[in-house]
């Protein structure tokens, strides 16, 4: 079963919405969308959409479904981003910091109007791994 669109779209904008006023007010706060995400990758759950279930009006399986692998990539890449760019403000690098933050708010923010980024990466990725087999056959 996958992750009702819903609940996909909220986690998004969570990121969005930290990621912004961590680079507004403090620098610190980019550790909440950072340490929900290591979280996520390992235990494979999101604490933002299992807190945001008990909200949703319908049983789950009414709502669009996002796959879940493909969610679990798309926080591979903002958790990996959200990484450097604490690594790089704690080391005073606030360009690169910068970079990477907005890249995650760039990423997140086109996702909640329709287009997933991620999802791209990753189509290109499987086919591309594919192609490799079918060459060495």
């Amino acid at each position: 079963m996958g992750i009702p669109k819903p609940l996909v779209q909220l986690n998004q904008l969570f990121i969005v919405s930290t990621v912004i006023l961590a680079l507004i007010f403090y620098k610190g706060i980019l550790l909440l969308p950072f340490i929900v995400g290591i979280y996520t990758l390992v235990v494979k759950k999101n604490p933002v959409i299992l807190f945001s279930k008990r909200f949703l009006r319908k049983p789950l399986d009414k709502y669009l479904q996002e796959d879940k692998n493909q969610q679990l990539f798309n926080q591979w890449i903002a958790t990996i981003c959200l990484g450097l760019s604490v690594l790089f403000f704690s080391l005073k690098l606030d360009t690169l910091g910068y970079v990477f933050s907005l890249m995650v708010v760039a990423a997140a923010g086109i996702a909640l109007m329709g287009y997933c980024i991620g999802c791209t990466i990753r189509y290109r990725y499987m086919m591309w791994k594919y192609k490799r087999t079918k060459v060495q056959q």
